[in-house]
């Protein structure tokens, strides 16, 4: 009996491990974020490795200053501008900052050049910078917020608006996860914003206000541990803080480990004091390494498809040489999957423009197109191309033209009225030869139509 019980147990859990595989296989180490929003990318593919509350509006504090820095570097990029120029600080520039805020204490009549202004603005995070970079670009403060706000929607950034050029807290400054990082993006563009974004001090040589040199350190503790310690990570690349009482600590991050670029946002998150009564922690930097870490320990950029891999064959018609063409993707594809997933486990869903393509064909012509995923997530998606030329027959085709004319409907009601026509034709053609030799018999037999020898008596 016992051995009958063991053999049971044995033969239940031979049953269910194939289901323990299965289930390890599917998943991978869930992620919460301590934040309320948060975002990470990477950056070749543009794959959300994982997001919370993305698109939902929050208060960026000072990553509103990556949108400063895009247009500076955009309008550099026009000519309109240019790192070497100098620029002298107006009392304008000066108005509604908070005596608090962030500064790199930039006076009224100071002259600065554009770079120098660029590195206070990204480094330290300097409210004044943002304003003077302003006016100089635009006229104003307010006309060059405007154009933060053209060039946000321009960007594709649904749930933005900008009420200053320096991230102090309204009301109706806002935005998101996914709109900073399409901002970011495209900031990334430029290579002089990452440089400046990844430096951890910049020394401002002495100006016509000051004597001395003056030393920044970046406010970036991923980077640098010049203002808090514990918080470096090795693989992170700049990018931009932000914080006020209203917005929380926020973070805009990179962090390149091999060949592998992530992107990272995290807004609204706290600082607490740990277990310990003494440390205190500032989210934003914890929760953006933990991301990261997580991001590389999970994800695998993968080889999926080589663009000379043949993936299906097409029917083709209207041709004598080939009834089917080949197709393979129209590029390499890679991208990144959850670490126990391997490439041959993904779904490959095959969607052809038409279910046959006629001749002639030509090779590279777009023919569908094809759509890798998994678990109902879609990693990858191609056009499908096809392989060769594949030549036309003039007698199908000459065949096919004939038969799609003679099938229009005006054609069939012409050939329909043209039959008709014929048919009334004869009947009436028939009808009338019958009347004439009918007629000409009884005219003849009404003029004695016996021509015989008549009888003499």
């Amino acid at each position: 009996m016992k051995k009958r019980r063991l053999f049971s147990l044995f033969l239940s859990f031979a049953l269910l491990l194939p289901l323990f595989s299965l289930t390890s296989a599917d998943a991978y180490e869930d992620f919460t974020l301590d934040a309320k929003a948060g975002l990470l990318i990477e950056a070749d593919t543009g794959e959300i490795l994982y997001e919370k509350n993305a698109h939902q509006e929050n208060f960026p504090a000072s990553l509103t200053k990556v949108m400063v820095a895009l247009l500076v570097f955009e309008a550099i990029d026009e000519g309109k501008i240019a790192l070497t120029d100098s620029v002298t600080a107006t009392e304008s520039a000066f108005e509604g900052l908070s005596s608090d805020g962030s500064t790199a204490n930039i006076v009224p009549g100071e002259t600065m050049t554009v770079e120098q202004l660029l590195n206070c603005m990204l480094i330290v995070s300097a409210n004044e910078a943002c304003n003077i970079l302003g006016e100089t670009l635009y006229g104003s403060v307010d006309a060059f917020v405007a154009r933060m706000n053209e060039r946000a929607t321009e960007l594709g950034c649904e749930h933005t608006h900008f009420a200053n050029a320096t991230g102090l807290h309204n009301s109706q400054h806002y935005t998101t996860a996914w709109d900073l990082y399409l901002i970011t993006r495209e900031a990334l563009k430029h290579d002089k914003f990452m440089e400046i974004c990844n430096s951890k001090s910049y020394t401002v040589p002495a100006t016509n206000m000051t004597e001395t040199p003056r030393e920044l350190h970046s406010t970036n503790f991923l980077i640098s541990n010049w203002r808090a310690r514990g918080y470096v990570y090795r693989d992170a690349q700049g990018i931009k803080t932000g914080s006020t009482p209203e917005a929380g600590y926020c973070l805009i991050s990179s962090a390149l480990r091999g060949s592998r670029h992530m992107i990272s946002v995290v807004l609204g998150a706290e600082r607490v004091t740990l277990e310990d009564g003494v440390t205190i922690q500032t989210r934003s930097f914890s929760e953006t390494s933990r991301m990261f870490d997580w991001g590389f320990d999970n994800f695998v950029l993968r080889d999926i498809l080589s663009s000379s891999d043949l993936v299906q064959e097409v029917p083709v018609a209207l041709s004598s040489e080939a009834s089917y063409v080949s197709t393979h993707a129209a590029e390499d594809i890679s991208c990144l999957l959850p670490d126990n997933v391997e490439p041959d486990m993904l779904e490959r869903t095959v969607t052809l423009t038409n279910d046959t393509v006629d001749a002639p064909v030509s090779a590279g012509d777009v023919l569908g197109k094809l759509t890798l995923s998994y678990n109902g997530k879609v990693y990858a998606e191609t056009d499908l191309l096809a392989l060769n030329d594949v030549s036309a027959s003039w007698f199908l085709t000459a065949q096919r033209r004939v038969s799609d004319f003679f099938a229009k409907p005006l054609v069939r009601v012409l050939l329909i009225a043209v039959v008709l026509l014929i048919v009334a034709l004869v009947v009436y053609v028939t009808m009338f030869s019958r009347r004439r030799r009918y007629g000409h018999r009884r005219r003849g037999a009404a003029h004695g139509g016996y021509r015989g020898r008549r009888r003499r008596f």
